[in-house]
Formats: C-alpha cells, structure tokens, sequence
C-alpha cells in the first residue's frame, strides 16, 4: 500500500486526535463510555453495510414453545442416535 504526504497529513491529524482523545476518553464513567463504544459499534457497521436493530421496533424470534412437529423430529433423532449407540 502506498502513501502519499496528503495521506501521511491525515493520519497525523487522525493521531494528534487519538492522542487528545484517548486520556478524556479514560476519565468518563462508564456509562458514557459504553455509549461511546454503541455509538462506534453503529458507525463501523453502517460503514459495512449491516443494519442493526433498531429501537421501538418489533423483530421476529423463533421460539420451540408449540413447535410439536420439530419435537417429536428432534425425539425420533434421538431414539435413532440411542439405538445406534447401544449397537
């Protein structure tokens, strides 16, 4: 990867920012710090393209409760596990 001297003024400027940012960042309690931390969290992933969840919004899980067909699948896979095992 190559460099030029605009880039090397950017990264400098991008480090005397790290340097003074750094030290308050360590003073802050931590709450504030794990806002900070969502907060980059947030950042680096719209940077990726990855949408996260969002608050007041309703998103579906799957849940076993009332799944009684993927249950007796799981218990036939047993059984076929169990009698392999005592062979």
């Amino acid at each position: 990867m190559h460099y030029n001297k605009k880039d090397t003024k950017k990264m400098e400027d991008i480090t005397m920012g790290l340097e003074q940012l750094l030290p308050t960042l360590q003073t802050l309690p931590r709450a504030d710090k794990l806002l900070i931390v969502q907060y980059l969290i947030s950042e680096l992933a719209k940077e990726e393209g990855i949408t996260l969840f969002e608050a007041d919004k309703n998103y579906p899980i799957w849940t076993p409760y009332n799944c009684f067909e993927a249950a007796d699948t799981l218990l036939k896979a047993l059984e076929v596990a169990e009698a392999t095992n005592d062979d």
